[in-house]
């Protein structure tokens, strides 16, 4: 008797866009810290397979500074009335302490707004995720 697998299941994932366009040529330490980096980013856009808002649409995780933004189209047009792509929230690396801060977009100010910090990366996607008080999913 042969075991059936489950068909998998379709995910909408993330799409992670790290700026590097691919070339080579650069050193090995400046490469270690791009994998770094792209280790980093593929775990914000797995993440976002989590969220409870705006579950339809196929948000990107982009480089911004030294950190990740999570970018979306804006679906319910609150923002965008066009319906295009507006910042959802920025992950920072705070290289002093070892900590992450996370930001959303305050898109009446057009600035951002510092929302948590934490030593790990993983309660900060889950906080964007499920985004309580729609501070990102707006």
């Amino acid at each position: 008797m042969t075991a059936a697998k489950a068909p998998a299941r379709r995910r909408r994932v993330a799409r992670v866009d790290d700026g590097s366009g691919g070339g080579g040529g650069e050193g090995s330490s400046r490469q270690a810290a791009a994998a770094v980096m792209s280790l980093d980013a593929r775990r914000i856009a797995n993440a976002l397979d989590g969220r409870t808002r705006y579950k339809y649409v196929s948000p990107r995780v982009v480089r911004e500074g030294l950190g990740w933004k999570i970018v979306s189209p804006n679906c319910s047009r609150n923002i965008d009335p066009d319906g295009g792509e507006i910042d959802i929230a920025w992950l920072v690396p705070d290289g002093a302490t070892g900590a992450w801060l996370l930001f959303s977009r305050d898109h009446v100010q057009d600035c951002w707004m510092m929302r948590r910090r934490d030593p790990r990366l993983a309660p900060l996607l889950e906080h964007v995720c499920l985004d309580p008080q729609r501070e990102f999913w707006q």
